[in-house]
């Protein structure tokens, strides 16, 4: 029964061998897991997996060996969500009919014509491609699509396009407490370790101790040193709401890393791209904020700088004044983030976004290739590339 199982752990790259499974044979007849697909569960991790990287792996290979042997329990016949039916209104696309829908040439014309609509609409619009409305092409509105739009009046981002975003919205603090899947990142960044000693004397030195009472003809002379602490600085900028709503449970689990793995760090949120203000409470982000060059003036250049976010986003804000979707910024996004990059020569871009679809997004390109190459995909692997990168 278990042979398979053993047998795909070692197909998946697990250094899984005879002695671990005599192990879970032996725990298994002692009764430490008996009629519990649950218990079973841990016990064969805890036996059979001696690095943090390969429990994903394990996962996998578990859910495929033992699929079924448990039926779920509790589900109990429900209603369709009204969320759900109202979407069924949403208008879908082919890729085909996507291409034909032209942009209606710029920024500013965009804006021209929003205004232009505000005044001649009346009343509420569904589907077409002229009025502010939902579930049609129209560069405005909600729940549509269009290469270059105003959203407005939509809970999220859909196909991250849009050019303006017509809300206010509130976006809550990472929690720096998630213990789930952190572990593998904070593995990942113990190539960025450089160890000192600093503060007050609190922690036994005990070989000094020794040769000191030795030197005292046995009289206890206790000799105490500072605590050891990772001596690495780091300022990290993480993107928050929009497209990185779907990403921010990776967010928290590297932000809870971070925290554990560094005793100096910084950090500050930014949407969707780095401007004049950054800000470090998400609830009071339009009335607490800290300017970009109050960073540059308080962190000195031996920081590094990791930013965060998935870089998805309309090119203007990037490159245009007044690009933001969600103020106005006097100068390109582009501006501030060489201004960054310039006086932390250590940087990198984490992206949560799988490589294989950074090809897609056009602000993705532009944003790796302002940073110089500097961007990594934010898994374990992606991290020590970073980190070696950084620790030059």
């Amino acid at each position: 029964m278990f042979a398979p199982f053993l047998l795909g752990l070692r197909a998946a790259g697990l250094p899984v061998s005879v002695t671990e499974y005599l192990a879970l044979m032996g725990a298994m007849r002692a009764g430490v897991a008996e009629y519990s697909v649950e218990d079973f569960y841990y016990l064969a991790r805890s036996v059979l997996v001696k690095d943090e990287r390969h429990l994903d792996r394990f996962d996998r290979v578990f859910a495929e060996a033992f699929k079924g042997l448990e039926a779920a329990e509790g589900l109990e016949a429900r209603a369709l969500p009204e969320e759900w039916l109202r979407k069924l209104a949403e208008k879908l696309l082919t890729p085909e009919e996507m291409a034909k829908i032209q942009a209606l040439g710029g920024l500013e014309a965009l804006m021209q014509r929003l205004a232009e609509l505000l005044a001649e609409q009346k009343g509420r619009h569904q589907g077409g491609s002229k009025w502010i409305g939902t579930a049609g092409t129209s560069p405005f509105g909600a729940y549509g699509y269009n290469p270059e739009g105003v959203r407005i009046g939509q809970d999220k981002s859909r196909h991250k396009r849009a050019v303006k975003v017509w809300d206010r919205r509130e976006f809550r603090d990472l929690d720096g407490d998630a213990e789930l899947g952190t572990r593998n990142f904070r593995l990942a960044l113990r190539r960025l370790r450089r160890f000192a000693r600093q503060g007050a004397p609190v922690e036994l030195d005990l070989p000094d101790t020794i040769r000191a009472t030795a030197n005292n003809a046995g009289s206890l002379d206790l000799k105490m040193v500072p605590e050891r602490h990772n001596a690495v600085k780091i300022l990290l900028f993480l993107d928050i709401g929009g497209s990185m709503d779907e990403h921010v449970r990776l967010s928290e689990e590297l932000f809870s890393a971070c925290r554990g793995e560094f005793k100096h760090l910084e950090h500050f949120y930014f949407h969707n791209f780095p401007y004049e203000r950054v800000w470090k409470d998400n609830r009071r982000r339009h009335d607490l904020v800290t300017s970009t060059e109050e960073v540059l003036r308080t962190y000195g250049g031996d920081y590094r700088l990791i930013f965060v976010g998935d870089a998805a986003m309309s090119p203007y804000e990037i490159t245009m004044p007044g690009g933001s979707v969600e103020h106005w910024n006097a100068e390109p996004g582009r501006v501030w983030l060489e201004r960054l990059t310039g006086h932390y020569r250590r940087s990198a871009w984490l992206n949560p976004t799988p490589v294989g679809q950074w090809a897609y997004t056009q602000s993705i390109g532009m944003t790796r290739q302002l940073m110089e190459g500097r961007m990594f995909p934010l898994t374990p692997d992606g991290i020590e590339a970073m980190t070696r990168e950084l620790g030059r």
